[in-house]
């Protein structure tokens, strides 16, 4: 599964159109929220079930999207956040795991 169109949408949002021809619509603060590099995982592991992340809007703006060979996407954020790598398997069931 790979992308074919890959877009901002009024840097809130990240739309991705699949090769099956399917569609998601990302918010930007939840792939922030749920950034895979070690750093942030070790975070989120520490704080309690109940902490409520609040992310200023520089930590949630895009500055740059790089392709990762065939199988993932490298977000830079705005702040200079740049170590999450979001392989594309992770991006299409990111739907399932933000409501989980």
């Amino acid at each position: 599964m790979t992308p074919t169109k890959i877009k901002l949408l009024d840097q809130k949002e990240l739309q991705i159109i699949w090769d099956d021809s399917s569609e998601e619509v990302l918010l930007l603060r939840d792939l922030r929220k749920f950034c895979p590099c070690a750093t942030c995982m070790a975070e989120r592991e520490k704080q309690s079930k109940m902490f409520i992340p609040i992310y200023s809007s520089n930590q949630v703006t895009i500055r740059n999207i790089k392709q990762m060979g065939n199988y993932a996407l490298q977000i830079e954020w705005n702040d200079g956040h740049n170590t999450g790598i979001y392989e594309y398997k992770f991006l299409k069931s990111f739907s399932e795991r933000v409501n989980v």
